[in-house]
């Protein structure tokens, strides 16, 4: 075959004479190219970590400081204080140099001593600076003078063109709250849920829990915060994600969508060469360090340490638990069509492959008509499935030797995983549940053509749409988010197509085929893999997903009522919640702590005895509107009050669960702990955040915009909602739950979510809040926005 020629290095043949060796220029080419890239990257790695560490001062800096000192002893003064001198009498083979030497080497030791204690003391300073959060706290547009003074200190010590990795050193570590406020701000979210006699119960069980081991519990988790730089996120990462031994899909995993309304080449192998060459753009950025940091307000900077596993990772299947396998430099990748598995080189000569040469390997790869082998189409299915009794048992016995360990170690080696699907998805208005599908697809497939144990999973369509599926127990949605915004603004307005829809560029057809990976299953591991996928299948058969539009107004007109859009939100799903259900539940909302060194979350509990109050009033037909837009304002201000708590670090859930694995670890039993961990939350949410690099004018194109993406029900009998607020005037929500639950219908809830809404915006008529923002009044009239 051509390309197994075109795959060999050398050659070599016996013959009577001797051996004949014949070498192909073209792979020593190769070879010798790679060799010079890869140094090429030891070297930019070696000269940003440099400037990473030393950051917020440069190299330069050190010159300066080496310069000034010498001149200073140039001209006979010593701001050393004698330590110069000191340095001079006590170095090594003294006796070898000459005074003059001696002198300029003491001079150089003595400046960079100096220099490193500067730089010590500006991180330190900063990190001091950053500690404070009153700002979380103020009014937007009504900032303190002492704020304004604090902002221009964190500016002015932040130093200039800061690498991805600069701040980690100058974040604080999360704060531990104390017992007592943790318990007090527990007992008022759970007041508004039980009646007098459960509230009672569960006073009584916190404040035995408080007098008899709290104390104890708490002074490790303190050491505990001494000595981490995050008390919460290795266990949130082992006990929440990496230990359950439950299917990750479904359970586990969440996805993204693609543009909403715009495809920019119907092409599917064009399309998938542009997004992968974007992702190889975006990772080698991201080895680099060179991504701008995040920072609140363009200035507060954000930890991003997530990041640092995104590409190259794999979650292994463990017999108690799992770990996060992350590797370096990956040069290939693993393709999944039609129940073949592919490998794919990303590199020729040194260099990514062009968007126009991934084109050419992913049409081949579709022009396959090869058959999958014996067990190979349903084989992803193991990852889908139990993680103990199935895939972890399953991989130690047939995947640790032979060929389908080399072929195991490629696609968990791999830089991603990539799905070329069969069925066309995406947004199309003429189809009401169009969203529905293409949710459902990227959520779960097939149920054997992702592979979930993948930091993440990039799905590509026949008519051009992607998407992702993300394995979550390395990172949280906005860290993937982030890479997702910078792939899609990329592929659409710096890579671009041809007029027929191709990649621009030359197409390099020398390059060798993509290989397929080779499997030996036994009948019995065919068996396990069947076994898991109906496991898999009776799971994706039973999510009940719903996503779709609200386009009757948008962040914009939430602004002008003088609200927080997330809280307006987050009080109409209390008050769709209550209205689907006829009864309040705990909620769980999802809040960032990345101010923090490595942190990742916090939750709010959103259903606030204000917010029961409000909808309440919203139910009771005798309360006036203003009436309800006064509770209204209250349980909003009460909502971002408590978002700003957990963005701050005292929030309460994560406390009580580092607690009650401290004693796990201490040996010792907690009824209050015990309950609190226990708690479904029967509605769970989430903001998907977009525009973090602000690389596309969503006003200027406005059909450019992303429509978030979702997550499986938390609790069997619950919802799962996730939201994104897509510019001026447009929200998607993704709302999940389980057909097997007779008290849930995802439809029916999406519909309740669009009449609260709606009921909440009516509120915002000129008689019940004359004034809303710059002068001017707030309608909707016959569903269209009106100012």
């Amino acid at each position: 075959m051509a390309e197994a020629h075109q795959a060999v290095g050398f050659q070599f043949t016996v013959r009577p004479d001797g051996v004949d060796l014949k070498l192909s220029q073209e792979v020593i080419k190769n070879i010798y190219l790679s060799g010079v890239t890869a140094w090429k990257k030891k070297a930019i790695l070696f000269k940003n970590g440099v400037l990473a560490g030393v950051y917020p001062a440069s190299p330069s800096s050190w010159l300066i400081v080496v310069i000034a000192m010498m001149s200073s002893l140039y001209i006979r003064i010593d701001p050393s204080l004698g330590m110069i001198d000191s340095i001079k009498d006590n170095l090594p083979y003294r006796d070898c140099l000459s005074a003059q030497t001696r002198a300029v080497l003491s001079g150089i030791l003595f400046a960079t001593g100096l220099w490193l204690f500067l730089i010590y003391l500006l991180r330190y300073t900063l990190k001091v600076l950053l500690s404070y959060h009153g700002w979380i706290f103020e009014s937007h547009g009504k900032m303190s003078t002492s704020t304004k003074v604090w902002l221009s200190l964190v500016k002015m010590f932040s130093g200039r063109r800061p690498l991805l990795y600069s701040f980690q050193a100058s974040l604080p570590r999360l704060p531990v709250p104390s017992v007592d406020d943790t318990i007090c701000r527990y007992l008022e979210s759970i007041h508004p849920l039980l009646d007098n006699e459960q509230y009672n119960q569960m006073k009584i069980l916190a404040n035995d829990f408080r007098d008899s081991i709290a104390a104890q519990l708490q002074r490790y988790l303190m050491l505990k915060s001494w000595w981490a730089t995050n008390y919460v996120s290795d266990w949130w990462e082992e006990y929440i994600y990496l230990r359950s031994r439950s299917p990750i899909m479904v359970n586990n995993n969440f996805y993204m969508m693609d543009l909403l309304y715009v495809t920019p080449t119907h092409r599917q192998a064009a399309r998938a060469g542009n997004v992968v060459h974007a992702m190889l753009q975006y990772r080698r950025k991201l080895e680099r360090g060179e991504h701008a940091p995040l920072r609140a307000l363009g200035i507060v900077p954000m930890c991003s340490t997530q990041m640092e596993r995104m590409f190259n990772t794999t979650r292994i299947p463990g017999i108690e638990t799992d770990i996060v396998q992350h590797l370096t430099d990956r040069k290939h990748l693993v393709v999944y069509h039609k129940g073949r598995f592919f490998q794919l080189w990303l590199y020729t000569g040194g260099r990514h492959l062009l968007p126009s040469e991934l084109e050419t390997q992913f049409q081949r790869i579709l022009n396959d008509t090869s058959e999958p082998q014996p067990g190979e189409l349903k084989l992803a299915a193991l990852t889908a499935g139990n993680r103990y009794i199935l895939w972890a048992r399953t991989r130690i016995k047939y995947f640790s030797q032979g060929v389908n360990k080399v072929s195991l170690d490629a696609i968990e080696s791999a830089a991603f995983f990539l799905t070329l699907d069969e069925e066309p998805q995406g947004y199309d208005s003429t189809k009401t549940n169009s969203l529905d599908s293409y949710a459902k697809s990227l959520l779960h497939g097939k149920c054997y053509d992702r592979w979930f144990d993948k930091s993440f999973t990039l799905i590509s369509y026949p008519n051009g749409k992607m998407g992702i599926n993300v394995e979550h127990s390395w990172a949280d949605a906005p860290v993937v988010g982030h890479m997702w915004e910078y792939v899609l603004a990329t592929d659409c307005f710096h890579l671009g197509y041809t007029e027929e829809g191709h990649c621009k560029g030359d197409v390099n057809k020398a390059l060798p085929h993509p290989s397929r990976l080779q499997w030996q299953f036994p009948k019995e591991c065919q068996e396990v893999i069947k076994t898991s996928y109906v496991i898999a299948k009776q799971i994706a058969d039973d999510v009940d997903l719903h996503s779709y539009l609200f386009t009757e107004f948008g962040k914009g007109l939430i602004k002008k009522c003088r609200t927080s859009p997330d809280a307006f939100i987050q009080l109409a799903l209390q008050l769709a919640q209550f209205r689907d259900q006829g009864l309040f539940c705990l909620t769980y909302e999802s809040s960032m702590t990345r101010m923090f060194r490595d942190g990742r979350t916090e939750t709010v509990r959103s259903c606030t005895s204000e917010a029961v109050a409000f909808v309440r009033a919203m139910e009771d037909t005798s309360a006036t509107k203003a009436q309800r837009l006064a509770l209204f304002r209250k349980a909003a201000d009460k909502h971002q009050h408590m978002c700003r708590l957990a963005m701050k670090g005292p929030g309460i859930d994560r406390h009580l669960f580092c607690l009650y694995i401290m004693s796990k670890h201490l040996g010792v039993d907690s009824p209050f702990l015990k309950k609190v961990l226990s708690e479904p939350w029967k509605l769970s949410t989430s903001q998907t955040p977009q525009q973090q690099l602000n690389l596309v004018d969503i006003n200027k194109f406005p059909k450019y915009v992303g429509s978030g993406g979702g997550f499986g029900p938390v609790a069997d009998d619950g919802y799962g909602v996730s939201y994104i607020i897509v510019g001026e005037n447009l929200i998607t929500f993704h709302i999940s739950s389980k057909f097997s639950s007779p008290d849930t219908d995802s439809y029916r809830f999406g519909r309740h979510i669009q009449k609260a809404m709606l009921d909440i915006q009516a509120l915002f008529h000129p008689e019940n809040d004359k004034m809303v923002g710059n002068g001017e009044h707030v309608q909707l009239v016959n569903g269209k926005k009106h100012l």
